[in-house]
Formats: C-alpha cells, structure tokens, sequence
C-alpha cells in the first residue's frame, strides 16, 4: 500500500502530466491522435473519481483526529465532514463528466480524417436595404458611428430591419443588390450579416442585410430565429457602451410596401447607374 508520501508524489506527478498534456494540446498535427487522447482522459476520470471518493472516506474515518489550528476538536470535525462532503460531490460531478467524454469518444471513432479539406461551396446570398437616411435624418447615426463605431450605428439602423417584412419590401421595390457599397465614394463597414454604408459626399447613410436566395441550403437556418444580429452578441452590449446615445423613437414605417421615400434614395440610385 503507497504511503502518504509516496501518494503525494504521484499526485504531483499526476498534475505536472495534466499541464504538460493541455500544452500539447493546443494543436494536433495529425487528427487522428485525438482519438487516442480521448480514451486516456476517459480512462483518467475514471481514477480521478476514485481517487476524490477515497480521500474523502479518509476524511470521515479520521474525524476523530480532526481539529483545527487552535486546538478546537469540535471544529475540526466540521470541517473534515464538509471535505468530505464536497469531495463526494466533486466525484458525482467527474462521474457525470466521464459519461460525456464516452460518448465524445465513441463519436470520435466514426471520424475518419482526410488529409484534404472538404470544398464548401457558400449559399448565393444578396444585400436587401434595410433603411436609407440622408440630410438631417443621417446625423444621428453619423454621429453614432463618429462616437462609438460601427457596431453601435449597425445597432441603431437595425431598429428598422422588420425581418420577413423588410425582406419582402425590399424584393418588390428592387432594393436588392450584389454588392453593398458600389456607389463612387461609398464607404462600407460588415457586421456580422450587416453591411453598413456610408457616403459622405453625398450625405447618406444606409444598412443592408444578406439575404440567401429560396431553395439555399442556409436559408432555412436564417428563418429559424428573428432578423440576424438583433440578438447577436456583438450588438447585444453595444448600447451598453458608456456614452452610448439614448435610443430615438423610431418614425412610422411606411405601409405601401417600401420603407423608403423615392425622394431620398435619388442620388445613391443615379450613382449606381439606376433609373428612377
């Protein structure tokens, strides 16, 4: 039977293997040893749950010699009893966690790894225009994006982005484009599936949206949950910079199928070349 000396010694043999492992790995150039490092760290947890229920029955069975650092015994044995209380839950908790690495491990078994990437091929996606602003309706999210960037002006125009509606708008009205930004002087900032555009010698601001084509294998993803990047974490904190602007109540969306006046989108549709 090990003594206490020698357990110790194996545990910080244990720990030293432990970081030298989490080292190594950091990267894997042959995928295939994965698999054999899985089964080790299965077979490991195993142990290590042993290891947590012994030293825990350690901890009951020697109450009796328990104190603590001013002599107290009753005190002592609170606390063995609370160590071995956690220890027990603790190897509860790695039991449960080699369950999960057993099923990571059969799930690696069925990899079989190709030297070679798989060519994916991307889902045909447009831009739809989500909003256009220019004149004084521009200055707000110009100073936004002057202030605080383009996260934060993405966040405010996406205020107008109806989801299906805006999408479908779009469609009809032929705001629909390749390309976000192929105006002479367009500036364009992406975001997630945002696309921000600003023209500052024209003075308009507007924010776009990709859009996969019906039939796109990603589409049916893209209509699982509302408009993307309204519940995107990078825009999610945005409003919560310091300093940020306090939202504007939003003006009333026009109903006749476009969200946007004929007027206003004038000089960006003769930029690109587009009649009226």
């Amino acid at each position: 039977m090990p003594t206490f000396f020698d357990s110790t010694a194996d545990a910080a043999e244990a720990s030293e293997a432990l970081r030298g492992l989490a080292h190594a790995s950091r990267a894997f150039d042959q995928p295939a040893q994965m698999y054999g490092v899985i089964g080790d760290l299965s077979s490991g947890m195993r142990s290590l749950r042993q290891v947590l229920d012994q030293i825990a029955d350690v901890h009951e069975r020697k109450a009796a010699h328990a104190f603590n650092d001013d002599g107290n015994h009753e005190a002592g044995v609170r606390d063995a009893l609370a160590a071995a209380e956690e220890l027990h839950l603790a190897a509860s908790l790695v039991d449960r966690a080699y369950d999960r690495i057993a099923e990571g491990f059969i799930a690696a078994g069925r990899i079989a790894w190709h030297p070679d990437p798989a060519v994916e091929e991307a889902a045909p996606s447009r831009w739809v225009n989500v909003v256009f602003l220019q004149g004084d309706e521009a200055d707000r999210p110009l100073r936004i994006l002057g202030e605080l960037g383009h996260v934060d002006a993405v966040d405010f125009l996406a205020q107008w982005d109806y989801g299906d509606e805006t999408t479908q708008a779009a469609l009809e009205n032929g705001y629909v484009y390749d390309e976000p930004g192929d105006a002479t002087n367009d500036q364009v900032a992406i975001s997630g599936d945002y696309a921000l555009v600003v023209n500052p010698h024209l003075g308009y601001v507007s924010l776009l949206r990709r859009y996969t084509e019906p039939g796109a294998e990603a589409q049916e993803a893209e209509q699982a949950g509302p408009s993307p990047m309204r519940d995107g974490p990078e825009l999610l904190v945005s409003y919560s910079s310091p300093g940020a602007p306090e939202r504007a109540d939003l003006p009333t969306a026009k109903r006749d199928g476009s969200w946007f006046e004929p007027a206003k989108i004038a000089a960006v549709k003769q930029a690109r070349g587009l009649g009226l």
